[in-house]
């Protein structure tokens, strides 16, 4: 399974993510899965990379003109789309993954999810992702979009499009649900 991961390519955010993100890169290499990412050296970016790789696993990276321009390419990435523009990463990342997992990240991560729950609204796909809410990072997300839920702003319950995982666990029941 090619599974998409969205993710902060900043270096000082809490340690506590780097170690969760290691622990998932282990498990996808471990079970002969692939990431598609922004193949960014930075950030969870990098560690997701560097852990599938160093474990075994493959990683496809989908880089944009400006990521390569500042030199900012991971030495992880084992198969390189590269692209103009972040919405050419976006449609790349999406066509390519199976399923897409939100790791905490900040305005990037946000459109990237948002972009792919959309689309899967409209019918352009049937892709899910899914927030790895690392110690509640995405609980004020998850209270704005039951929010917009119970205000009828959205035409269908959300979670069709957007899953949560509390733990690696929760985490892996719903990637082994595709």
């Amino acid at each position: 399974m090619k599974i998409g991961i969205f993710c902060s390519a900043n270096n000082d955010i809490d340690p506590d993510y780097f170690a969760m993100t290691m622990e998932l890169g282990a498990w996808i290499a471990k079970n002969g899965h692939s990431i598609v990412y922004g193949g960014c050296n930075m950030g969870l970016m990098e560690c997701i990379a560097k852990t599938v790789h160093d474990a075994g696993g493959r990683t496809i990276g989908v880089i944009p003109t400006k990521v390569e321009e500042r030199g900012r390419v991971s030495k992880y990435v084992d198969t390189e789309f590269r692209c103009a523009d972040l919405n050419d990463r976006k449609a790349i990342l999406t066509d390519q993954s199976d399923v897409l997992v939100a790791l905490p990240g900040g305005i990037g991560t946000l459109d990237e999810l948002f972009t792919v729950a959309a689309a899967a609204t409209i019918g352009y796909h049937s892709k899910r992702v899914i927030l790895y809410n690392m110690k509640g990072f995405w609980n004020p997300l998850i209270s704005l979009l039951d929010s917009l839920q119970q205000q009828g702003l959205t035409r269908m319950y959300y979670g069709k499009q957007i899953q949560t995982a509390n733990n690696l666990e929760e985490l892996i029941q719903l990637i082994d649900a595709e």
